[in-house]
């Protein structure tokens, strides 16, 4: 039997169609809020989807239903059902669509009830999405937020771990790999050539063992051998002498002492100061890029200054350079004459000018006005100091070639405004650009370098007129990072001379020492500054600024000079030295009595050396004949000789 569609309408039932309870799930307000949208869209679908009337007729026939008609089929009773429950209330669809609507065959029955409660779940997941979206949202963000706080704490505690090694409960830590060498395996390294990799490694070790000594102890070893250990692999390692690491390690803890030590093995960067009596920096800068020179300005402290990065032509050999427009030197050689600031009209002198780059920045900011004494000792550099001169167009500078020391003789002394001194040092500041100095320089060095700072600074003192309306003022400079020729120069200086520090006016550096160890120096040298490679990234250099109080000399007791005091220092610390190196079992315990005696003993030599000296001195002085008697008696020389020559001729005949 087959079933066929009827075109006459259906009467209407008095009875609402069955249909299942909704679940807790399902919300009837919700739905009813949701209805219209989901009606619409199934209509839009239904009449999307539904065929013609005759073709409908004729696929009823045939058994095989095609699966598309089925899906609108339970479709359309879904909304025949939606609106049936709810025809009353909701006047959805109107009356003539209800004339159009067609009835349905038997085969609308064959649909069993569990497509109807899968399509109800849908249609439930579909609405409770929306209303758990915000939920989800916050949910997720809340999550987010917890896996980025948890992953900074893994961060936080894995570098913690890899920096210091967690201690367990009985002592001892978990990572025991490292353990210092024994005198057998030191031995073995000594017969061969140094094992690089292994040195690496041991220094990394130690390093990290010294910074956090307590908890990172190596098994069964003290400070004194890790720091012992350190500085013999270090100075294997990079080439330093004993004397040299011992000082570096003296200055810097084990963590910055291995950052200065790599920053020696680099090269700083090449700069260049423009010369402001001929161009501007900005045009040179566009010359120089023209030219293929890479170049950025130096920093915001220096208006003069570019720092070079590379070159396709030689930087030391273009016109520009030949014409004097820039001049080839280190950014730690433009902090002394800043500190010093020169002014117009003034007069200055500069102890150790050559190669001449200070000098001729001196000049520059002078604007070739007032003049400079530009002394040099050594005679060979003279040529390079006398040429950068002329080709810079310095024209307000005389050089002489005098010992520093001599200067307030040749000069006079309160003569001059300002005293540049770039005092000749050790140079352990500049090793990455002679590394002669990791095994060349010692403490004897040192020590000479020192009493030579000491005279030429207060010579240069004596040279400045503290009564000068605009200066009044001395520069102290070195490449050097030793105490004994930096802070321990200007204390010498403090106390010999009526001068008080100033600040330099360099808002960058670090300040200078005021104690070292056992020295103990005026509180004042906070006031100077000290450059290092690894923190600022140019030369290793000092700079202190001294202010002429009073033209007046500090007197030496009992009359001394200063090369005699400063004698009479080193045989005191040679004595001091020789005291130490004495056991002290073999040292007798003096009494009272005892000291009293050495004392006595001690001024009546001295004594005796001076009353000595002033004998010796009065001896040897004779009074000064004019140059009138010197010719009389070079006369009556020659003449005597005339009478000799004609006397010997008679006599033979």
């Amino acid at each position: 039997m087959v079933l066929t569609r009827s075109n006459k309408k259906a009467p209407k039932s008095q009875t609402p169609p069955p249909f299942k309870k909704l679940s807790k799930a399902q919300t009837p307000p919700v739905k009813k809020a949701e209805k219209p949208q989901t009606l619409t869209l199934k209509k839009g679908a239904k009449s999307q989807k539904k065929p013609p009337l005759k073709k409908q007729k004729k696929e009823d026939v045939v058994e095989e239903e095609d699966p598309l008609e089925e899906v609108s089929d339970v479709e359309s009773e879904d909304v025949d059902e939606s609106d049936d429950g709810e025809k009353g209330s909701n006047g959805f669809f109107s009356d003539d669509d209800d004339g159009e609507e067609e009835l349905l065959g038997d085969d609308f029955l064959d649909g069993s009830g569990d497509d109807e409660e899968e399509e109800r779940s849908d249609s439930d997941a579909a609405l409770s999405s929306d209303s758990d979206s915000d939920e989800e949202d916050i949910l997720k963000e809340s999550e987010a937020l917890d896996r980025a706080k948890a992953k900074e704490e893994e961060d936080a505690d894995a570098e913690l771990l890899d920096f210091n090694k967690e201690v367990g409960p009985d002592g001892e830590s978990e990572h025991d790999a490292f353990r210092m060498p024994t005198e057998e395996e030191l031995e073995e390294e000594s017969r061969g050539p140094p094992d690089l990799p292994l040195l690496q490694t041991r220094i990394k070790e130690i390093v990290r063992a010294l910074s956090n000594f307590n908890v990172l102890r190596p098994k069964g070893a003290s400070r004194k051998e890790c720091s012992e250990q350190l500085k013999a692999d270090l100075a294997s390692y990079y080439g330093y002498n004993t004397f040299l690491i011992g000082a570096l390690f003296e200055l810097f803890p084990p963590v910055e002492l291995m950052e200065i030590i790599e920053a020696f093995e680099k090269q700083r960067p090449t700069s260049i100061r423009t010369n402001t009596l001929k161009t501007r920096r900005r045009d040179l800068a566009d010359v120089l890029l023209n030219r293929g020179v890479n170049l950025d300005p130096l920093s915001k402290w220096s208006k003069v200054g570019l720092v070079v990065y590379d070159s396709q032509v030689p930087i030391g050999a273009t016109p520009e350079y030949l014409a004097g427009f820039y001049m080839l030197q280190g950014a730690s050689s433009f902090l002394p004459v800043m500190a010093l600031a020169p002014k117009e009209n003034e007069r200055i002198v500069d102890v150790a000018a050559a190669p001449g780059g200070k000098t001729t920045y001196v000049a520059a900011l002078m604007k070739n006005t007032g003049l400079i004494f530009a002394n040099e000792m050594k005679v060979p550099r003279l040529k390079s100091l006398t040429a950068n001169l002329h080709r810079m167009g310095v024209t307000n500078t005389i050089v002489c070639n005098y010992d520093g020391r001599e200067l307030p003789k040749v000069l006079g002394e309160k003569s001059v405004d300002r005293v540049l001194l770039d005092a000749p040092c050790s140079g352990t500041g500049v090793i990455s650009k002679d590394e002669s100095v990791k095994t060349s320089k010692s403490l004897e060095d040192i020590k000479r370098f020192a009493h030579l700072q000491k005279q030429l600074l207060l010579a240069a003192i004596d040279m400045v007129d503290a009564t000068s309306k605009t200066g009044g003022y001395i520069v102290y400079s070195t490449c050097s990072l030793m105490v004994a020729e930096n802070e321990a120069v200007i204390d010498y200086a403090l106390k010999k001379r009526n001068v008080q520090l100033v600040k330099t006016g360099l808002d960058f550096g670090q300040d200078g020492y005021k104690r070292f160890r056992e020295h103990r120096f005026h509180p004042s040298l906070k006031q100077t500054k000290r450059f290092y490679p690894h923190v600022h990234n140019m030369d290793g250099f000092f700079v202190a600024k001294l202010k002429k109080m009073s033209n007046m000399k500090q007197s030496l007791e009992d009359g001394e000079t200063v090369e005699q005091a400063d004698v009479s220092s080193d045989d005191d610390e040679a004595e001091e030295m020789e005291k130490h190196a004495v056991p002290n079992k073999q040292q007798p315990k003096e009494t009272k009595e005892n000291k009293i005696e050495r004392l006595a003993k001690s001024k009546e030599k001295k004594k005796g050396k001076k009353d000595g000296k002033s004998k010796s001195k009065n001896v040897e002085k004779k009074p000064k004949k004019k140059r009138s008697e010197w010719k009389k008696e070079i006369a009556q020389a020659r003449e005597e000789k005339r009478r000799a020559m004609r006397e010997k001729p008679k006599e033979k005949q």
